[in-house]
């Protein structure tokens, strides 16, 4: 059995590029993200996750003031592809920022199952996403939504082009 080479992993000033970038890249450049309020909470390549407020704009039912279920669906589909992209920059981590960077143009939703389990009822809001399989085509992910009470409101399962 031939033991594969180890490749160097990128120098710690370009990791926080790369962390730099992403941020800027779901919280700013995304700019449906910005009306959503999503913010940057953890890029760890095994458990990436977003945070917001709810906002009136962001209520789907006016008489009870919850989370509308578009929006739920959309937080989640964004961290999965946080989830990936952190997954990819961990997988390929001799590239440089740039070089990962460049391969988040090639990721497309698949397939997005949403189970809406409680009322998106709260103040603050948490989605995390884990990266269940990277293949060379096709990543597959599962996500979370808690509010701030740390109660579980809808979970979610993605499959997503990678390459």
């Amino acid at each position: 059995m031939t033991a594969h080479p180890v490749r160097p992993r990128r120098s710690p000033d370009e990791q926080a590029l790369l962390d730099a970038e992403l941020r800027e890249t779901f919280q700013s450049r995304i700019t449906f993200n910005k009306v959503l309020g999503l913010q940057l909470l953890s890029t760890d390549p095994q458990k990436a996750s977003m945070g917001f407020d709810m906002t009136p704009s962001l209520v789907g039912h006016y008489h009870y003031g919850r989370l509308h279920g578009g929006v739920i669906s959309a937080v989640l589909d964004t961290t999965a592809g946080l989830a990936l992209m952190c997954a990819i920059a961990d997988h390929f981590g001799d590239e440089s920022a740039a070089q990962v960077l460049a391969r988040f143009n090639r990721i497309g939703t698949i397939d997005l199952r949403i189970d809406y389990l409680r009322q998106g009822i709260g103040e603050r809001f948490v989605a995390t996403a884990s990266v269940t399989r990277l293949g060379g085509r096709v990543g597959s992910t599962q996500m979370a939504l808690h509010n701030e009470r740390g109660l579980l409101l809808a979970t979610g399962a993605g499959a997503y082009v990678v390459s």
